[in-house]
Formats: structure tokens, C-alpha cells, sequence
């Protein structure tokens, strides 16, 4: 027989993910993120239209506690939307050996990894949302969440492209782009491990992104085509080879499109 026969060859880690972990893959890697696009959509638009629906609270006057929690819930949604795919493979070959370890809790052990993840980025959020409400109060961000400033436009695009050039943007994406090296050297067993390494991969996660959502301030914080843009641009960065390289391309891309923006 064929030992290459494909009934004869050894599943590859989507494929053991796939087989094994499906229901965990499909809510964290399917549904969460769908649901998530499906708000920002509906958001985006109604803000870009008749603004009486999904995104009539933001036209208020009265920033009170309510109003920044919706506000702070949008960004925790659209972190969740962007971030959480690129997360995948770390997710998949989590997913693998929890369920070679501890195959009766390995499920949760996948759940409490990602709720370790996406809640730095929930606490990003919060960043975000006092960054936006700083903005505003000087104001330098419209209603519309868009910038009124040519300059400061473009001094968001020039911190995001020298940070792209940073050794610690560099470190991080590394970080990001070897979820086997991350599991191998930072393994805790258990749920509380599991959150733990999400917490962690989810600091590395921010370590490397963080400066390029400044660019949603840039573009437009519930402009779509930006949000899709960002999105495809991270995945591109974690999830291929060369992705530093495309990190380092980036940097000079986007520092050379601030000093435009300055001269014009």
C-alpha cells in the first residue's frame, strides 16, 4: 500500500480540530465573530444613514455612565470581530493537545483560553474608549467618530508606522506567529491555565496590534471598509510567513503617508 495514501498519513491540526473540537472551533471561530460583524455592520451603517437605529445613542450630549458603556460595548465588539480570527490557529492546536491531555474538559479549556484572550482586549477597549472620549471633549473626533484634523490624522499614521518598525512590534508579532513555540514554552494545565495563556497571548496580541487601531481613529472608528482593511491586515501579519516583513513594508507605507498629510 501507498503510505502516502490519505487514509494512511496522520490528520493535520485543522483536520484533528475539525474531527474532535468542532463545536468549540465553530462558536469561537464562527459564530462569535459573525455575530460580532453582523453589530458592526448594522452599526456602521445606520451611523452612516438615517442614524435612528443601532447608532442613535452616539449623538447624545450627555456622555453619562450608559452611554459609555455602550460605547466601551461597541469597541469590546469590534476587538472581538477583528482579533479573534487571527486566533485561530493558537485556538485549533490548543484545542488538539487539551484534548490528548484532558480530553473530558478539554472544550472548556478551549472556551477559558479564548475568554483569556479576548478579555485583554476587552480591557483594550477601555483604553479606546477613554482615548475616543479624550478626542471628542478637545474636539478632535466628530460625532461621526472621524478625526476633524488633518494633522492629527496624520500623526496617528505616523506613530502606527514608526511603531511597526519597533523591535517590540516585532517580538510580539513573532510571538503571535508561533502558537506551537507559545503552548510549548508557557503550558499550564488546566482552566485556570488556560485563561492564564490566553491573558498572556492576548498581551503579546495587543503588544502587536495596538498601534494599528489608532488607524480606526484615522479612517473612521465604525468605517467598514477600514474595519475589513485592519482586519485582513492583521491576519496577513500573524498568520503568513512573512508577515514581519509586511509589518516593516507597512511602517514605511504609513510614516510616508503621514509626512504627506503634513505637507499637503
Amino acid at each position: 500500500m501507498d503510505p502516502a495514501a490519505p487514509d494512511e498519513r496522520p490528520p493535520t491540526i485543522l483536520e484533528s480540530a475539525v474531527r474532535y473540537d468542532r463545536r468549540p472551533a465553530v462558536v469561537l471561530l464562527v459564530l462569535l465573530p459573525l455575530v460580532s460583524w453582523i453589530w458592526i455592520v448594522v452599526m456602521a451603517r445606520d451611523m452612516y444613514g438615517p442614524m435612528t437605529g443601532a447608532s442613535a445613542w452616539m449623538m447624545t450630549a450627555n456622555w453619562d455612565g450608559p452611554h459609555l458603556l455602550l460605547l466601551w460595548a461597541m469597541w469590546a465588539v469590534m476587538m472581538t470581530g477583528m482579533m479573534l480570527p487571527s486566533a485561530s490557529p493558537l485556538l485549533l492546536l490548543y484545542g488538539v493537545v487539551a484534548r490528548r491531555s484532558a480530553q473530558g474538559t478539554a472544550a472548556r479549556q478551549v472556551y477559558a483560553l479564548a475568554a483569556g484572550y479576548l478579555m485583554v482586549w476587552t480591557v483594550f477597549s477601555l483604553g479606546a474608549t477613554a482615548l475616543q472620549r479624550v478626542l471628542a471633549a478637545l474636539l478632535l473626533v466628530s460625532p461621526m467618530m472621524e478625526v476633524t484634523s488633518p494633522q492629527i490624522g496624520a500623526m496617528l499614521l505616523l506613530i502606527a508606522g514608526a511603531y511597526q518598525l519597533t523591535p517590540i512590534k516585532h517580538a510580539c508579532l513573532r510571538t503571535c506567529q508561533s502558537p506551537l513555540g507559545f503552548l510549548m514554552s508557557r503550558w499550564r494545565s488546566g482552566l485556570s491555565g488556560a485563561f492564564g495563556m490566553g491573558l498572556e497571548h492576548g498581551a503579546y496580541c495587543v503588544g502587536c496590534c495596538w498601534a494599528l487601531m489608532l488607524l480606526l481613529f484615522a479612517g473612521g472608528v465604525m468605517n467598514v471598509t477600514v474595519i475589513v482593511a485592519l482586519t485582513a491586515f492583521v491576519a496577513f501579519e500573524k498568520l503568513v510567513p512573512f508577515g514581519i516583513h509586511g509589518a516593516r513594508i507597512s511602517g514605511v507605507f504609513l510614516i510616508a503617508a503621514g509626512f504627506w498629510m503634513l505637507v499637503r
